[in-house]
């Protein structure tokens, strides 16, 4: 039973350094700050916790340890990337469009007239 969970937990470092790689690589070919936040969030809250819920099935003494540090991860990456982004928008930084689209732009002019008048 151990060198299964060895092996489950050697399979999941080894998805996480995946996901990890795919992350740094995204945000290095991202052409905005948008387009990297997401792309390294997401695959570095991914990799992060494949890699850490895979020591803890290495040693599965740290297992709840681990969870704990799985969960405040899956919470707080998106959290603290959503964050960002949107005090990004607030400097006046705008995403690079090939649409011309910016659904964000009427809700934030709301927002600040709103708190303006």
């Amino acid at each position: 039973m151990k060198e299964i969970m060895e092996y489950i937990g050697l399979a999941l470092i080894l998805i996480g350094g995946v996901f990890l790689f795919l992350g740094a690589l995204g945000i290095y070919t991202m052409p905005d700050i948008y387009t990297r936040l997401q792309a390294g969030t997401k695959a570095s809250t991914l990799g992060a916790m494949s890699t850490i819920l895979g020591v803890g099935f290495i040693q599965p003494d740290w297992l709840v340890k681990v969870i704990i540090i799985v969960v405040f991860i899956g919470l707080a990456n998106p959290l603290s990337s959503h964050a960002l982004a949107r005090s990004t928008y607030r400097m006046g930084v705008a995403p690079k469009l090939k649409s011309g689209i910016d659904a964000y732009k009427k809700a934030y002019k709301k927002q600040i007239k709103k708190f303006t008048s």
